[in-house]
């Protein structure tokens, strides 16, 4: 078995079929530029707060352009980084920009945009914003983290199997050693931003953002991970709050554990609602009662530890990668047919639909490169939200108590602290409640059965924000907005456009 899977909060679209998405660029030319708010901020930071942003078209319809932002806010002399930007321009009467984030940490709002617009937002948001998508530091088009030269030392850390039993001493040496490797890699080949691409300085290039766009005030749609950016900036900027909905929210004061045993307890559930919907399937690999069922893939994902499965590439199916194709799926009911067929194929022996799976969730190519830099800035801006705890006593501890919450996910998600406390630049936020005492309102939508980022964290963020506003959607899949009904679309919408906060949670 590899390294503990860790699992990435993002707003995912419609999965299958897998193939990568076809850009297609105009010639740059330039069509518009902002015009900056000229607010009084200080002198060293004038120069990011007053930039004028030029557009040029880049797809179809879409706008693109580049910020520069300081590469440490706490001293701008350091140097800079660049922070992409994309926009379809508002088609109807224009109120402003909206900034849009899907999650992660790591996702880019660049690519989601440019791919999936229609996804993100609906046409009434689309006609009275313009819809704005960025890279935040250290992911992708921006000035990104790198962590390798060749796409195999990637797929190494990614897919390699550990020698011995998951905790043991030997397990455990070398999940260390390896992550221990990848943190020092990263450092060498990225440098200096590797300890400023954490959530509050991406949260303080937000509030350029806004600035530099000509926004008095911040309208921004956060998906998974993007709720705590959007919390981080509810609590660093109250005044500058505009509209803000936060979709499928995240707890900012969950420790390791309790985070990790929460989304276990969430895939848990979902894959229990999976299999109660498989059983009327005529294509279910699995017979008998829903616990059966789970015992059957507890049985699967051990005896794949037992003996790997050969992939074609000669990548060896281990319980961990199998997980990782388990979980994509599962974000969004719609895709639970991909989900019977993976079971289907993998109880025959063959690992190819599995590691298809599991390489689109890791962005890596059919021809073994990767789509963007999800993994390596997921890791990295983790690493500097929270450290961990890296006792061996306590691991064990609580990969005993997770495997008692969730008998099947449980063991899969165990031995975290492997990870960020090997991590080679220390840790900048606490996990503590965030209140954005002075803030605006701000709606906070949660789906009953969501596997990535559980309802509780809904509640506890709109109970615990002293202007939150819960909207709750009784159904499946992660996160609710534009993929769930009318109620929560209009709902959100009315927000957006109207200023119209609801005066209870409608139930959706």
């Amino acid at each position: 078995m590899r390294r503990p899977v860790i699992v990435t909060a993002i707003a995912l679209a419609v999965v299958l079929p897998l193939s990568g998405c076809v850009s297609w660029f105009q010639p740059p030319t330039a069509t518009a530029t902002s015009t900056p708010t000229g607010e009084d901020v200080a002198a060293d930071l004038a120069p990011f707060y007053g930039q004028v942003l030029t557009w040029k078209s880049c797809q179809g319809g879409m706008q693109c352009t580049t910020a520069t932002a300081p590469l440490d806010w706490s001293d701008p002399s350091k140097g800079t980084i660049d922070l992409a930007l994309i926009r379809k321009p508002a088609s109807g009467t224009r109120l402003g920009s909206l900034l849009v984030n899907p999650g992660g940490p790591g996702g880019s709002g660049y690519d989601f945009i440019k791919d999936s617009v229609d996804y993100a937002t609906d046409a009434r948001l689309q006609s009275s914003f313009d819809i704005v998508g960025f890279d935040p530091r250290g992911v992708n088009r921006s000035t990104p983290v790198t962590c390798y030269d060749d796409p195999a030392e990637l797929d190494a850390y990614l897919y390699d199997i550990y020698p011995g039993t998951p905790g043991s001493d030997e397990w455990l040496a070398a999940a260390n050693a390896t992550m221990k490797a990848f943190g020092e890699r990263c450092l060498e080949l990225t440098g200096p931003l590797l300890g400023t691409v954490d959530t509050p300085s991406a949260a303080r290039d937000l509030d350029m953002l806004r600035a530099a766009l000509g926004d008095e005030k911040l309208n921004y749609l956060g998906y998974s991970y993007g709720t705590l950016l959007g919390q981080v900036y509810a609590e660093l900027f109250p005044g500058k709050t505009g509209r803000l909905v936060l979709d499928g929210a995240v707890d900012p004061a969950a420790s390791d554990f309790e985070g990790t045993a929460t989304q276990a307890k969430g895939f848990e559930s979902a894959l229990k609602a999976f299999l109660e919907d498989c059983s009327g399937q005529s294509d279910c690999p699995f017979s008998g009662s829903v616990s059966d069922s789970l015992l059957q893939i507890r049985a699967l994902l051990d005896s794949l530890d037992a003996s790997p499965l050969r992939n074609s590439d000669g990548r060896e199916l281990g319980s961990s990668a199998m997980f990782t194709a388990i979980i994509l799926p599962l974000y969004n009911a719609d895709n639970w047919m991909y989900l019977r067929q993976l079971f289907a194929e993998v109880k025959k022996g063959d690992p190819a639909y599995a590691f298809q799976l599991a390489d689109s969730y890791n962005g890596r190519n059919p021809d073994g490169t990767y789509a963007d830099n999800q993994t390596e800035a997921f890791i990295a801006i983790n690493c500097l939200d929270a450290h961990g705890d890296g006792d061996v006593a306590q691991m064990r501890e609580e990969a005993a108590e997770l495997k008692k919450i969730a008998p099947v996910f449980g063991p899969q998600m165990s031995w975290g602290g492997t990870g960020c406390p090997n991590w080679p630049v220390p840790a900048k936020r606490d996990r503590v409640p965030i209140v954005a005492p002075g803030s605006a309102d701000i709606l906070v939508i949660g789906t009953t059965n969501d596997p990535a980022t559980p309802y509780s964290w809904a509640q506890k963020v709109a109970a615990t924000l002293e202007n939150g506003h819960l909207i709750t959607y009784t159904g499946e899949g992660h996160t609710a907005y534009n993929k769930s009904n009318s109620c929560v679309n209009d709902a959100v919408d009315d927000y957006f456009v109207n200023g119209t906060v609801p005066p209870d949670d409608p139930r959706c």
